[in-house]
């Protein structure tokens, strides 16, 4: 009993270290522009004046819509490209098909720096740029990795006597994937879902470079847009990067039960 209780205890404490930062980020988002530089973790007194002055601005209603049209177009695709290669290298047995995984898997290894360049010149020369298209084309290349890995693995635990026996019934292969596989890797599909939106919506360095035009911006970008006429207070600019986590940390919040599971079902059996 009491070693459980000194668990407890630990799990508690890292918690509230963990969580150290979002309170006082929230906390400074609620001050006014008198209290913002006070060294207090909690402050006395809490406004949302901060909040109603950053929706105000036309141009955060136009960040959202982006980074939102963004995330969602690139889990759809993603998760389309990944469904599909998963099956053609589990199920197909498509010639070269463990050489094909590996070499989508190295694309994991690359830092995203590392690729800014030729992303940026190739987007450049598709005049793609400053365009939602140009965001989704590179955030699906980077998910499809992960995606693949983790679909992969919880296809491979399919009985194949599911498939023969749609083969004899005269199913095809693309009835088979839609109606019989698809719906038994659900939970790796629901993880590679969030991984994915989390991904595409807090993604910046891409972001930065692609979209140079205030009005194709994404919300990770708009503490930069506003930093200008909020520098002085930063009650407003704490209250910018606390509508930026609301959306992930209710999704999450929302799923994670689910994206346990999908993990737990095999999905990052490799």
């Amino acid at each position: 009993m009491a070693k459980s209780g000194i668990a407890y205890g630990v799990v508690i404490l890292a918690c509230l270290i963990s969580l150290l930062p979002t309170i006082y980020m929230v906390d400074i988002s609620l001050r006014d522009s008198v209290d913002s530089f006070s060294p207090v973790l909690i402050a006395g007194h809490h406004t949302l004046d901060n909040y109603a002055a950053v929706l105000a601005h036309g141009e955060f209603a136009g960040f959202f819509v982006n980074s939102l049209v963004i995330a969602i177009g690139t889990v759809i695709l993603t998760l389309l490209c990944s469904m599909a290669l998963a099956y053609a290298i589990s199920r197909l047995k498509v010639p070269g098909g463990p050489v094909i995984l590996l070499v989508v898997m190295s694309a994991m290894l690359l830092p995203l720096a590392s690729l800014l360049i030729p992303i940026t010149v190739l987007l450049r020369n598709l005049h793609l740029t400053n365009s939602w298209a140009g965001l989704i084309g590179p955030d699906t290349a980077l998910g499809i990795a992960f995606g693949t890995v983790v679909i992969k693995g919880t296809m491979d635990d399919i009985p194949v006597a599911l498939e023969e026996a749609a083969w004899l019934d005269g199913a095809g292969s693309l009835t088979i994937l839609t109606r019989i596989v698809t719906p038994l890797v659900r939970p790796s599909l629901l993880v590679v879902a969030i991984w994915q939106f989390l991904f595409s919506w807090n993604e910046f360095f891409l972001a930065l470079v692609i979209m140079t035009r205030d009005d194709m911006k994404t919300l990770p970008l708009a503490p930069l847009f506003f930093e200008g006429p909020y520098m002085a207070d930063p009650g407003k600019l704490f209250a910018i990067l606390t509508l930026i986590g609301v959306a992930p940390m209710v999704i999450y919040a929302v799923l994670q039960r689910w994206f346990v599971s999908g993990l737990m079902a095999g999905a990052m059996k490799g």
